[in-house]
């Protein structure tokens, strides 16, 4: 329910991003290899192009030949073409217009525990919950942390991110806005495993701040054989050495830990 709840509200985060499209939008985002533009000149039908910008960031246009138009926006790419057209005496005071049809420059990484894994578009200003919006949202296999992984001026950085913090906060700092070669991961949610005198033996989600009688809970709860005075947890310390301990209602389960309930002597 938790995770249907960081979904909804990604989601209406994101719709709320989309209201201002107009201001945000993909021009003014610069330009890069392998984007698709489709180019016009107002009145001259001839001179319409659509074609994929070359790994040098050029294009090839009518009458002016080679153009380099990566790292601009679309206005300025208008405008150099306008330029070309004028100043080479082939049109007068041309009306130039750049309709980006595909982005693949501008995109970042979602992979993990989204439903729709893939590489999205920043067409425009996008956070990371607009981002995980796109992606379909989480799974309910999802925990709450994200990795964020970011390279700035040659330095790449790691960033955990606590989505359930994020979500209850009201700080828009705290919602990062996403750039051209950022990856975003979504960690798989730790598990524990229950088993012995349960009705639903397993491995299970482990939720956070959970305790020993929510996990009985999520494995069905007792078996007409079982204890609750017989609750187990094996649980591996620093070294990797498996400890069992006495469990009592309110300890917290930890990631990895196998719960065991005893079977009743009488």
């Amino acid at each position: 329910m938790k995770k249907i709840k960081i979904l909804s509200l990604a989601f209406l985060m994101f719709c709320c991003g989309l209201l201002h499209a107009g201001i945000a939008s993909a021009a003014d985002v610069p330009l890069g290899p392998g984007d698709v533009v489709k180019i016009s000149v107002f009145g001259n039908d001839d001179l319409k192009l659509e074609t994929r910008i070359s790994e040098a960031g050029s294009i090839t246009f009518p009458l002016i030949g080679e153009v380099k138009v990566g790292g601009l926006s679309t206005g300025q790419a208008e405008r150099k073409i306008a330029d070309m057209l004028d100043k080479g005496g082939f049109i007068r005071n041309p009306q130039v217009n750049i309709l980006v049809s595909e982005m693949q420059s501008q995109q970042v990484s979602v992979l993990g525990q989204v439903n729709k894994p893939g590489r999205y578009p920043v067409d425009g200003k996008r956070s990371l919950t607009d981002i995980i919006a796109v992606a379909g949202g989480m799974t309910e296999e999802a925990g709450d942390t994200v990795v964020l992984v970011r390279t700035r001026d040659g330095q790449t950085t790691k960033e955990k991110i606590d989505m359930d913090e994020l979500m209850r906060s009201s700080d828009p700092s705290k919602n990062p806005q996403l750039s051209a070669g950022d990856s975003v991961y979504v960690e798989r949610a730790p598990r524990f495993y229950i088993y012995g005198e349960v009705q639903k033996p397993g491995s299970y989600k482990l939720e956070r701040n959970m305790i020993v009688l929510q996990a009985l809970s999520a494995g069905g709860g007792l078996s007409p054989r079982g204890t609750e005075r017989g609750v187990r947890i094996k649980r591996r310390d620093a070294n990797g050495e498996l400890h069992e301990i006495a469990a009592k209602h309110d300890d917290l389960v930890k990631a990895d830990d196998i719960v065991y309930v005893k079977e009743s002597l009488f």
